[in-house]
């Protein structure tokens, strides 16, 4: 049974780098519709899920913070009846940092909201220009600020291995960001992904990547600097005072049944990979056909929910726990993992185990997309 729910809201105010132009941009949103089809979404979700109370909701999609309040009180409230709440339920919501929707924290926080994962990606200006954003890095300090007077709970996450970063620069950003005081932060190195902006970029010869070894001096600077400051590494790029990691990131790394609810959201449940439509003409035509905007329903079989749950779990400082994956899937650990490669990264201390227990040590992190290959067994691979 889902203890999660991840709503998805697909509307920006204006185009931003980030979004489908066609089907995200809207000059207005007829709310009281919204409201409507989200909750109706809610209600099938919880005849199919619900048996639990939710540990945590997450508000997230194109600029959820631009939601109206009253529509985020009214589908807390919804879920609260449908479901019922843990008594320290976490309920985030994303937020980029423009004045725009720092106006609009206190009212979110008074509707339920309780943590804000905010987007500054950069305290730099200069950075922000070149990776698309259209914030500066004071109004994005200025919309943190206003994030903590609102929230009892602040993530901001940041993004390093720029061009032009160097040791010293990262250093003494990330100090910055430390000295803020938020129990969360994520921190992303810079990839380069087929297809996007950043791969046209290097090819057109715009800018140069770090290499490998700048990179990896940038990494081993963010876990010093984040574990003498009592955040340490839960999860490959994501840092946490003890109790302040997000339960919703951990749902998902832990492999963990999550309803999705609106256009284009994902979920989880008992064994199926359910779609919304991503349209928001299409998901609102099928939530008024179906009481739900689903697109598909997917059944996942045995060895791929194996693989997905194994390359989730292992980016987890706390790594897996053989014995219960080999009962959840009914499959031997020798049909999850390749024993040889793991004794053989053991021994170059790139993997612990301690009993049933089993993860990536510090040494091994950096080095994580090559030992997943390696590690977990071929026919999951290839499933």
């Amino acid at each position: 049974m889902a203890r999660a729910l991840y709503i998805h809201w697909p509307f920006c105010l204006a185009k931003c780098p980030y979004c489908d132009f066609n089907s995200h941009v809207r000059g207005s949103v007829d709310a009281d519709l919204w409201q409507r089809s989200l909750l109706a979404e809610l209600r099938h979700e919880a005849a199919i899920s619900g048996g639990e109370p939710l540990d945590s909701v997450f508000f997230g999609g194109g600029t959820p913070s631009l939601m109206p309040p009253a529509l985020v009180s009214a589908l807390l409230q919804e879920a609260e009846k449908l479901w019922g709440f843990s008594p320290s339920i976490e309920i985030t919501l994303e937020a980029n940092p423009s004045s725009v929707e720092a106006a609009k924290f206190a009212d979110l926080a008074t509707a339920g909201v309780n943590r804000v994962s905010l987007g500054l990606q950069s305290l730099d200006d200069t950075a922000l220009k070149f990776l698309g954003r259209l914030h500066g890095a004071q109004e994005g300090l200025k919309a943190l600020e206003t994030a903590q007077a609102a929230f009892s709970r602040v993530s901001f996450d940041l993004i390093y291995a720029l061009p032009g970063h160097t040791a010293v620069s990262w250093e003494h950003e990330l100090r910055r960001a430390l000295s803020f005081g938020t129990g969360h932060l994520s921190l992303y190195q810079l990839t380069i992904e087929p297809g996007t902006r950043f791969e046209s970029m290097v090819r057109r010869k715009e800018f140069t990547p770090l290499d490998d070894d700048e990179a990896a001096d940038l990494f081993a600077i963010t876990r010093e600097l984040t574990d003498a400051a009592g955040l340490p590494p839960y999860e490959i790029s994501n840092h946490a005072r003890l109790g302040e990691e997000s339960r919703h990131n951990l749902t998902y790394w832990r492999y963990e049944d999550y309803g999705g609810i609106g256009p284009g959201a994902h979920g989880r449940r008992g064994g199926m990979a359910t779609t919304r439509h991503k349209k928001p003409e299409n998901w609102l035509s099928a939530v008024e056909r179906n009481g739900s905007g689903l697109q598909e329903e997917r059944e996942l079989g045995v060895a791929e929910q194996a693989s997905e749950a194994l390359l989730m779990g292992l980016r987890l400082a706390e790594g897996i726990d053989l014995d219960r994956l080999s009962a959840r899937f009914a499959m031997p650990e020798n049909a999850l993992l390749d024993l040889r490669e793991v004794e053989r990264h053991q021994e170059l201390g790139f993997v612990w185990r301690e009993g049933s227990r089993l993860g990536v040590t510090e040494a091994g992190m950096p080095l994580l997309d090559a030992l997943l290959a390696r590690l977990v067994a071929d026919d999951l691979v290839t499933a």
